[in-house]
């Protein structure tokens, strides 16, 4: 898909700061970090969220997450999907975020 910026980042058009890859997924810095640790998870063939994705496919992207949340070496993480434009879902490829590096606030 030409018009995504994730897979533009898979195909090596748009650098980024890769912190895990393997031949399903890819792991990389976000642009725009709201914790210290904030790593950005997706798969490398274009979902557009993780409902379609849930659907189609068998791939393990837990395992990609925890593998990639592995190389912090922190006492924790959070993992979050924005699904859609009103979850605040603003790439539409599916992704998830991991943030790290402080503790984090409790969610209400």
């Amino acid at each position: 898909m030409n018009s995504c910026v994730f897979c533009s980042i898979v195909t090596g058009d748009i650098p980024a700061s890769k912190v895990y890859e393997n031949t399903e997924f890819l792991a990389f810095h976000d642009i725009q970090p709201v914790a210290p640790i904030h790593v950005v998870v997706i798969p490398k063939e274009h979902v557009g969220n993780v409902a379609e994705f849930a659907k189609s496919s068998e791939a393990n992207f837990l395992e990609a997450i925890a593998e990639t949340a592995s190389t912090f070496n922190h006492n924790g993480y959070r993992v979050i999907f924005n699904t859609g434009a009103d979850a605040g879902q603003s790439v539409f490829h599916v992704h998830a975020h991991i943030l790290a590096g402080e503790r984090l606030s409790a969610m209400n």
